[in-house]
């Protein structure tokens, strides 16, 4: 076959030898296979390798999730006893119509344990979270067994009262063994009324 002698004209097409045919037709073929590896196969393989690049960071986070899944179960025995702790805590919160009458437990049991009060002072509740702090500055007088016998005395009163910043000194110089103690007393409660107005976010809780 003498492709010199072939016109290439593809209009011409029909009369051309079966050998040209066939070698055109598998170029044209080849042109298109061509054609689709490099538009639809190429962009494939390139999201594949991306996909392989982040195989280790997506298994990593599927272990995470995982081990979170497993233990979830646990983590809600957890939040609910966390929930019932708290909730013990808040029912053990004075309201505000009991901290005056929670005032005068405080002094009743200093006074019952003998001692004697030299100061007194309610100060300014301070605002926090979910709850306040009602602090009272104190001072009383008496000796050592009078002092265990007073912090022993507000650990057991119904409401949470706890004793912070502690300083006893002795009153005199003799051996009377009278002490001087000078300390924060603390209760709480869960907040004011205006502050759960402006909040909106207080929760009532019943009490025992």
């Amino acid at each position: 076959m003498n492709l010199s002698e072939i016109n290439w004209d593809i209009n011409a097409a029909g009369t051309w030898p079966l050998p040209a045919k066939v070698l055109v037709i598998s170029l044209v073929c080849l042109v298109i296979a061509g054609g689709c590896v490099y538009l639809d196969t190429l962009p494939q393989l390139d999201e594949l390798e991306a996909t392989e690049k982040k195989e280790p960071e997506l298994k990593l986070l599927f272990e995470t999730k995982q081990k979170k899944a497993v233990n979830l179960q646990d983590y809600k025995e957890q939040l609910a006893l966390i929930e019932a702790s708290l909730d013990e805590m808040i029912r053990q919160m004075p309201t505000e119509e009991e901290v005056a009458s929670l005032l005068v437990d405080i002094s009743q049991t200093g006074l019952a344990s003998g001692l004697e009060f030299k100061l007194f002072k309610p100060a300014a509740p301070i605002v926090k979270d979910f709850y306040s702090e009602l602090p009272i500055n104190i001072q009383v007088r008496g000796k050592y067994e009078e002092l265990g016998l007073f912090v022993s005395g507000l650990a057991s009163l119904p409401r949470i009262v706890t004793v912070h910043d502690v300083n006893i000194v002795p009153q005199n110089k003799d051996k009377s063994g009278v002490m001087l103690m000078t300390a924060m007393v603390k209760t709480y409660n869960e907040g004011s009324k205006t502050d759960a107005a402006g909040s909106g976010a207080k929760k009532k809780r019943s009490r025992k």
